[in-house]
């Protein structure tokens, strides 16, 4: 009987050791769960980070001056499957983008336009049109548009050129105005070089006269 006792104290023993080295080791590594990293390792094209992502290049109205149209219409394919952009095109699940820069929100007849788009006022200039293709939930929170973004800056400048050759041609923005130094100031920078550098020649002279001597 003694002997049963030991042995079924043992096993007992044996079952809380076990367990206890299976709840520390999922602990440690973490066992069962799948948390997303805080950074991720790469970013899926079309999928809207939460922090966003924000353009550092050139400002959008300098990139219209040089956009390209042809490569707008490569951009436009990722619309395609929800607008035509044809003159009497028809409203799919978005609706026809003819002429339509410049117009107000929500001016195709016909379409049923989200309560979130038809409150924002003003028309698609080219700023609104710009931060409605880098997020089109940011711009009218509430949206029935489910197109993530695009983040390149150069491919909403492209699109944009493009939108605006179909049928609305709407004069594009001025390119920011970038302010040339005054005249002063440039001679006053390079009298100041021109001193270090005698600085530097003094210096120079005076370490190898202490060495001759």
């Amino acid at each position: 009987m003694s002997n049963n006792n030991t042995i079924a104290g043992w096993v007992l023993a044996g079952g809380i050791a076990v367990l206890g080295f299976s709840i520390a080791s999922g602990k440690y590594f973490h066992a069962g769960k799948h948390e997303r990293p805080e950074v991720m390792g790469y970013i899926i094209e079309g999928v809207e980070t939460s922090a966003g992502a924000a353009d550092t290049g050139p400002a959008i109205e300098t990139l219209l001056q040089t956009a390209d149209a042809a490569a707008g219409e490569k951009v436009f394919g990722k619309c395609a499957a929800c607008h035509t952009i044809n003159q009497g095109g028809a409203n799919g699940i978005g609706p026809n983008l003819w002429n339509s820069m410049g117009k107000p929100h929500g001016h195709v007849a016909g379409f049923a336009y989200s309560d979130a788009l038809k409150s924002v006022g003003g028309n698609w200039d080219w700023t609104a049109m710009d931060a409605w293709l880098t997020s089109p939930r940011k711009y009218a929170n509430g949206t029935k548009m489910t197109f993530a973004g695009l983040g390149k800056a150069q491919d909403r400048a492209n699109l944009m050129v493009y939108m605006n050759a179909q049928g609305s041609n709407i004069p594009l923005p001025a390119a920011p105005i970038v302010e040339e130094p005054e005249e002063e100031e440039v001679v006053d920078a390079a009298e100041a070089e021109a001193g270090a550098d005698a600085e530097a020649q003094e210096a120079v002279e005076a370490d190898a006269a202490a060495a001759e001597e």
